[in-house]
């Protein structure tokens, strides 16, 4: 049998090779956030595996200390095979786990709600808001009070706080820049909302951590952290573009422009208003879900009027468009009336 110092040596290169490789993955973004989304999300995470820990080596310890004080070649140790019961270690056992188990639900209940990413920032500055569309297979981003685009590339000023907007043009993806905090799906016909800041100045990678087809691997995008006259000097930058306007012409052409590697970066130095309302709407179709909001489906059938009228069709007149209105607010309290019964069948 080898001596446990003989054991010792020959285990100590590889525990400090191992703990040299935990420890590279320390200067992740996970672990090295740059905005207060992300630190609070790295609190979180140390927390609860610091109380879990508090469980998992004691019983690490104990496991090793009990083998090796019972082995079979130590014969001053107890022998009791009748023993089987001892209140003492099952209060101890028990009560701890369950103390834990406890402050792990507090703390998760109270940071499910202070993390979500519904919920604003609160700042005495006024946030910048960012439309954000997911496009096979690259990132588009309006900027609605600026009235501009880009692809593949955001700036914002540093500590403001960033209210996104996020919905696809495609299948689903997923929106995530890590070292600023969570991510959000970005789904068709929806809109999903992500608040986020940057506590310090600096490139942070984006990316879509969703699989979603032949060029996703190239899906990712820059987030610039800048100052304020930085952030205005790029703004004019963008809006000097003015021969390269963002519609829905050349939104489609955009979409339809399915590339395999990376899409460079380009700006659109206007954009057409209700852009962002108008792509979710055009995926809704007849479709109106309870509990959402069907503003976005006056686009789509604004859209849809304008085509027809471009394609030749008579408009309808004012008793044909009030006949059609009546019908609409019909069938618009029929599916309220019947979504709220739904709802109260349900117990919800």
């Amino acid at each position: 049998m080898i001596p446990l110092k003989t054991l010792g040596r020959l285990l100590r290169p590889g525990l400090l090779f191992a703990l040299a490789v935990f420890l590279t993955g320390c200067n992740t973004a996970i672990l090295n956030p740059k905005g207060q989304i992300g630190q609070d999300e790295k609190t979180l995470l140390i927390t609860a595996v610091v109380l879990m820990l508090l469980v998992v080596v004691p019983v690490i310890i104990m496991t090793l200390t009990f083998a090796w004080k019972y082995r079979a070649s130590n014969t001053k140790a107890r022998y009791e095979p009748n023993w089987s019961h001892s209140t003492a270690i099952e209060v101890v056992v028990w009560s701890i786990p369950c103390m834990i188990v406890l402050v792990l639900a507090v703390l998760t209940w109270r940071s499910s709600h202070a993390l979500d990413p519904y919920r604003p920032i609160e700042s005495d500055v006024k946030p910048v808001v960012i439309e954000a569309i997911s496009l096979d297979w690259k990132w588009l981003f309006v900027y609605p009070e600026e009235k501009i685009a880009v692809v593949n590339e955001i700036k914002f000023p540093v500590n403001t706080p960033l209210n996104f907007k996020i919905t696809s043009d495609t299948v689903m993806n997923a929106f995530f820049i890590p070292h600023l905090g969570s991510m959000i799906y970005s789904m068709a016909a929806m809109e999903t909302k992500l608040h986020l800041i940057a506590n310090e100045t600096g490139e942070f990678p984006g990316m879509s951590s969703h699989y979603s087809g032949a060029g996703f691997a190239k899906m990712h995008f820059t987030a610039h952290s800048v100052t304020e006259p930085e952030y205005r000097a790029w703004v004019d930058q963008v809006r000097a573009e003015q021969g390269n306007s963002l519609n829905k012409d050349t939104f489609r052409a955009l979409g339809e422009e399915r590339n395999s590697d990376w899409h460079p970066v380009t700006y659109y130095g206007q954009v057409e208003e209700g852009l962002f309302d108008w792509v979710i709407a055009k995926h809704m179709g007849d479709n109106k879900h309870y509990g959402m909001k069907h503003a976005h489906a006056g686009a789509a059938a604004a859209d849809a009027g304008s085509q027809e009228d471009h394609e030749g069709h008579a408009p309808m007149d004012d008793h044909e468009s009030k006949a059609s209105g009546e019908n609409l607010d019909a069938n618009t309290n029929h599916d309220e009336h019947a979504g709220h019964a739904g709802h109260e069948g349900s117990g919800e």
